[in-house]
């Protein structure tokens, strides 16, 4: 049964749509990515792998950076009224930690990167290095990175199967306001 709340008609914007849909599929390919080139680190020729993540990491931290500004200029209206006040504080704590989680993945890659013997390339071109070479420096911040990361997943899991949830049991219109 849908709700006829003047809320659940309401859409986000095609900016807020668009980026959240260009970052969840960059963020998905960037944590299998993530996984797939930890698994053939040590294989010749995986450095092909490396660049690309940190490519596609710097382009996910411009759009995650770009995704916050719109969203502080751009509030979505309240979500509709049939949404228990329990559900509605999981969503907000789900959402601030997903956000959370999109600024310091790419903070922690890069600062891991920075003291990384390889350094950062973006696409082919090799960014200025700020740090020294520190290995150990490097694995710390990469650990920390590992872990966001499957935070991140969990997050992202959770975030999906509370998408269907509304689309496919509530059908409050939920889902419809960040579709196309």
């Amino acid at each position: 049964m849908e709700d006829n709340s003047t809320n659940s008609i309401w859409r986000y914007n095609i900016v807020s749509r668009v980026l959240h849909w260009i970052l969840a599929v960059l963020l998905i390919t960037l944590i299998t990515l993530g996984l797939y080139m930890v698994s053939i680190e040590k294989i010749p020729g995986s450095g092909w792998y490396f660049n690309l993540h940190k490519s596609l990491g710097l382009v996910a931290a411009a759009l995650i950076l770009m995704r916050i500004l719109w969203r502080l200029a751009h509030k979505p209206a309240p979500l509709p009224k049939s949404i228990v006040m329990w559900q509605v504080n999981i969503s907000r704590l789900v959402h601030f930690s997903l956000y959370v989680c999109m600024v310091l993945m790419p903070l922690t890659g890069y600062i891991g990167a920075s003291y990384s013997k390889n350094g950062i390339t973006f696409f082919g071109l090799s960014l200025p290095q700020w740090a020294n070479a520190n290995h150990d420096i490097a694995e710390q911040f990469f650990e920390i990175h590992e872990i966001i990361a499957w935070i991140l997943i969990a997050l992202i899991i959770f975030h999906v199967l509370a998408a269907f949830q509304h689309l496919y049991f509530k059908k409050d219109g939920v889902f419809r306001r960040m579709w196309f």
